[in-house]
């Protein structure tokens, strides 16, 4: 029985076909093509290699030379060590005039920006006041007045007189930007009058330049996802890599290993070196005289192999396309399907595993998924539906009352932010958002409270620095929180504030809101407890019932809200979410 068994295993007459009249005229062919040709690939292949870093070297250096010229332009005249031929007091012409090389600052910046296509921002930080002048290509601001990186400004004070370049980096100084950028940086030093022991810095100038021209030279190397890569400066920090390394690390790369060829050449302006690490294996198999040596000797084993394949292909080709055609019906939705099991051997077994396999998925659908999840998407419809359109309406009747009373310009502000809210409210497509979207559309629902009870509701804010705003969060889950403090908090103080504060706790984020109005006492927020834990309970807090529910029924029943209130003290309400860390 059991050489019986064997001998009908479709595995093992393959197995023995292939190795018998393919695998070992395969194996020594293969070993005798690359045998003879490596040697020479190899050495070809280095010196080929070798000239392509030194030119990228060479073009990486006057690339960064030519970057240096740019930001001398700050100095007009003959520029030879910071000694200049142009007589204007500098000191005077920045912080008095506002002008560089008798020129507005903001305009010889935006002369700087378009005189070269990879240069995407440019900022000039007065010293005297520490103003920051700013261009940029697209639309963009600074996301504060101050200068965002002083540890930059505290570098080059150390040699003033001598340009710096910082590794690459995002420019996240700027709303809604995420570019990878290197920064080169020179001081403006006022060369007129006698000359001072210390010099007169006047400010400080940085270009933003885009890394996509690194990617000009190193796509010339054709780097494959085993290549390594990185741009040093003379303490080993990384300017650039394509490994997955900080900017600014301080790394060692591997240079004498059998994997790889190694290959440097020297960066006089950084004082560094481009480091690449070409992987052997990866390389070979891109080379075109190893591979059709290879081709060769598979083509001369398939040949024979087509033969014994003729043998066996009907019993084994007909079980098989028979397979993928019952696979078929089952994919366009078709479960009554079922295969006939003619043998005992692999197939027979996977043709008896494929009809119970759709036997169970038959039963598990028909009793238990569709039904679970229809009801749910109606549950979670039913409460957004809910919790919309009473607040629109009473927004739109505000701004309208608004408009007639007061014919001020905050009516358009009202509306920009009831534009927003339109747009949020309204997208259907996505329940879940990140905790910064939620935070955005939660700023504008409450300015047009603030407008609309005069200004006697504040609204605060602390979101520590450990909590990432990618974070999501349940849509429309702040904002019926904060409409209910207002309407049942602070309405009958007259006057109050709102706070909001996030936490992690482990795997758990807590966002709290809380108010300082009338609070609730003991029996009411009991009631509305019970109330919150029983979903068939009716209640008049339909917003903070909803809300509930709806994180429950999207996370899982550890999660919702809790409120906490002390009768003329306040109440406090924490939502609870888990940490769900965006990938990059």
């Amino acid at each position: 029985m059991l050489n019986r068994g064997r001998s009908s295993s479709i595995f093992v007459k393959f197995s023995a076909s292939f190795l018998l009249v393919g695998l070992i005229p395969l194996l020594a062919l293969s070993f005798f093509s690359v045998k003879t040709f490596s040697g020479y690939v190899e050495r070809y292949t280095a010196s080929n290699l070798q000239q392509m870093v030194l030119y990228m070297g060479y073009n990486l250096n006057s690339a960064f030379n030519q970057y240096n010229e740019i930001s001398k332009l700050m100095y007009t005249g003959r520029y030879d060590g910071y000694i200049d031929s142009y007589s204007r007091n500098q000191t005077a012409n920045v912080n008095e005039l506002g002008q560089i090389n008798a020129i507005p600052i903001d305009s010889f910046l935006k002369t700087l920006l378009f005189s070269d296509s990879y240069i995407t921002g440019v900022q000039f930080v007065r010293s005297a006041d520490g103003k920051v002048y700013s261009q940029q290509k697209e639309n963009r601001s600074l996301v504060t007045d101050d200068f965002a990186r002083p540890e930059w400004l505290a570098a080059m004070a150390k040699d003033p007189a001598k340009a710096a370049v910082f590794p690459a980096h995002t420019d996240d100084y700027f709303f809604d930007s995420h570019k990878t950028v290197f920064t080169i940086g020179r001081t403006l030093i006022d060369t007129s009058g006698r000359v001072s022991r210390e010099p007169k810095v006047v400010g400080t100038l940085f270009l933003d330049i885009d890394t996509s021209l690194f990617q000009q030279f190193i796509g010339e190397l054709s780097l494959g996802a085993k290549d390594e890569l990185y741009l040093l400066d003379g303490q080993g920090r990384v300017y650039f890599s394509n490994q997955d390394v900080a900017p600014g690390a301080v790394v060692r790369p591997v240079l004498n290993d059998k994997e790889r060829i190694t290959l440097s050449q020297e960066i006089p302006f950084l004082d560094g070196q481009i480091i690449a690490g070409i992987h052997r294996g990866s390389l070979f198999e891109q080379l075109l005289s190893a591979r059709m040596t290879v081709y060769t000797a598979i083509a001369i084993c398939a040949v024979v192999m087509i033969v014994m394949g003729a043998w066996f292909s009907r019993r084994l080709a007909a079980p098989i396309r028979e397979l993928i055609r019952q696979m078929t019906v089952v994919e366009s939705g078709n479960l009554d399907t079922q295969l006939t099991v003619n043998s005992n051997d692999e197939m027979g077994r996977l043709a008896h595993g494929f009809n119970r396999m759709v036997e169970r998925l038959k039963i598990h659908i028909d009793e238990a998924y569709v039904a679970q999840i229809k009801q749910k998407q109606t549950e979670l419809n039913a409460l957004k539906s809910q919790i919309r359109p009473h607040y629109l309406y009473n927004t739109l009747e505000v701004i309208r009352m608004n408009a007639v009373d007061k014919e001020a310009g905050e009516v358009a502000d009202m509306i920009l932010a009831l534009s927003d809210q339109l747009k949020y409210v309204i997208d259907y497509g996505e329940d879940r958002v990140s905790l910064g979207s939620e935070l955005m559309h939660l700023h504008n629902y409450f300015y047009i409270i603030s407008v609309r009870y005069e200004n006697r509701y504040t609204l605060q804010q602390e979101i520590p620095q450990d909590i990432d705003l990618d974070w999501p969060v349940l849509k429309l889950s702040l904002q019926p929180v904060v409409e209910n403090a207002v309407q049942h908090g602070l309405r009958q103080k007259g006057k109050g504030t709102i706070g909001i504060t996030v936490e992690r706790r482990g795997h758990v984020m807590a966002v709290t809101i809380y108010d300082d109005g009338i609070g609730m006492s003991r029996e009411t927020l009991a009631q509305l407890h019970r109330n919150l834990e029983d979903p068939a309970a009716p209640s008049k807090n339909v917003g903070l019932k909803n809300v509930h529910e709806r994180i429950r029924s999207s996370f899982g029943d550890e999660y919702g809200l809790t409120v906490s209130s002390r009768e003329h003290i306040g109440t406090s309400v924490t939502l609870l979410f888990p940490v769900i860390e965006q990938r990059s």
